[in-house]
């Protein structure tokens, strides 16, 4: 674990905690404006990516348009980071939320009512892009009013109600769909989106003095903003995107996997749910040990645990042996929880964080669209296994380029370079 002093390069972090804004992570402020809205606007976007293909299917679409309807909610994901950081500056975090819960609505709306696959595949695109923005804008505003000394917790905090807010909406969508048709789960989402943004709307904004000192401010361009910070993306970037890959593969290796060996579609879904049973646990365990001890303390921990048991994988061949391996898989991505957002608000430049972010987010969003890509060119190429393994070993570079380049960028690496930046630990 590298003990290296942070660069003169690195962006600055403040030195003590902020006396202002919210007592502590679960002030009802937070909770009721960044939390709860974000269990609420997650529930009802998870509500509806099992129904996107149905739906495409039901219109006629094969099976691989009907994959890429459902990849476009990505597509529109990563599409929408870079612009949603430049949104969240102009406008604010908080508005930026609600706006995007609004436009939210207007997508699930033409998704609800589409006549046919444009319309569909437009309002998918839409909910990506309002999803992006949503994401950028709470993260953004949680870094802006926590205490520097109790960010990861609040940041692993919000990471773990989105982690419930995922499990719960297909459940949610399930009992809809029980009762009426497939359009239910777009209804269903768009009350979700209505009540995620009139919770945001009424609970007070603890940030509006920043905010309003932000937009005063010229804007700085993406491009300024990527040049001026170019260091941290070409080396700690490159972490992000192997952390983001690693992440993304292991949804898709668990159900491949437990298909070769021929295990039934429930059984395939109950051990996916152990994993992700497991994995909402930890939340805010992972928060606590990266404000006490330091982010490397999670973050490396995290990559092996989840690396390792990725490459371990093809060695089993029994529904218990996937079952310890996926709990296993979820373990190490639930000790993680939090550690990106927590990483690009330590080393985000205060006057352009919203906009840094963006770009932050962009790398980690273009690693979750890599990590399934290499499982499948293993697959195309004749091996499965060879595509899992390949896959895991991305977690275990990413582990290295961690421990490599995080004490470069941020004082919050560990004990030791918060003591040599004079913080009180």
């Amino acid at each position: 674990m590298s003990r290296a002093t942070p660069s003169d390069d690195a962006p600055a972090s403040p030195a003590t905690p902020s006396t202002d804004g919210p007592s502590g992570i679960f002030d009802r402020r937070l909770v009721g404006g960044v939390y709860v809205p974000t269990f609420v606007f997650e529930a009802g976007v998870s509500a509806i990516v099992p129904v996107i293909a149905l739906t495409a299917l039901s219109m006629g679409a094969g099976i691989a348009l009907a994959g890429f309807v459902v990849a476009l909610l990505g597509i529109g994901q990563i599409a929408g980071d870079v612009p949603a950081g430049a949104f969240a500056a102009r406008f604010g975090d908080r508005r930026a939320m609600m706006t995007a819960a609004a436009a939210s609505v207007v997508g699930l709306v033409a998704c609800a009512l589409a006549p046919n696959l444009w319309v569909l595949g437009a309002g998918v695109f839409c909910v990506g892009v309002t999803n992006a923005v949503f994401m950028l804008a709470r993260q953004a505003y949680l870094t802006e009013v926590t205490p520097v000394l109790k960010r990861a917790r609040a940041l692993s905090t919000l990471a773990g109600t989105h982690r419930i807010g995922a499990f719960v909406g297909p459940f949610a969508a399930a009992a809809v769909l029980a009762v009426w048709d497939l359009q239910a789960a777009y209804w269903l989402a768009v009350g979700t989106s209505l009540l995620a943004g009139l919770v945001t709307l009424v609970v007070p904004d603890v940030a509006a003095g920043s905010t309003e000192h932000r937009r005063t401010v010229a804007p700085v361009s993406f491009r300024t903003v990527l040049v001026q910070n170019r260091r941290v993306f070409a080396t700690l970037g490159l972490a992000v995107v192997m952390v983001g890959a690693t992440r993304a593969a292991r949804q898709v290796v668990l159900p491949l996997w437990s298909d070769q060996l021929g295990f039934s579609p429930a059984t395939t879904s109950v051990i996916f749910g152990l994993s992700g049973a497991v994995d909402m646990l930890l939340f805010y365990p992972a928060g606590k040990v990266m404000d006490r001890m330091g982010r490397l303390w999670v973050a490396i921990p995290c990559m092996v645990v989840l690396g390792g048991a990725i490459v371990v994988l093809p060695l089993t061949s029994t529904v218990a042996g996937v079952a310890v391996v996926a709990m296993v898989m979820g373990f190490g991505n639930g000790i993680g929880s939090g550690i990106l957002m927590t990483l690009g608000a330590d080393v985000a430049p205060p006057d352009v964080r919203a906009q840094f972010l963006g770009i932050w987010r962009l790398f980690q969003d273009s690693g979750a669209a890599l990590g399934p890509l290499v499982v499948s060119a293993g697959a195309a190429l004749g091996s499965l296994a060879g595509g899992i393994v390949a896959s895991g070993s991305i977690g275990l570079l990413g582990a290295v380029a961690l421990a490599r380049w995080v004490p470069r960028w941020s004082v919050h690496a560990n004990r030791t370079t918060r003591r040599r930046a004079g913080i009180e630990t």
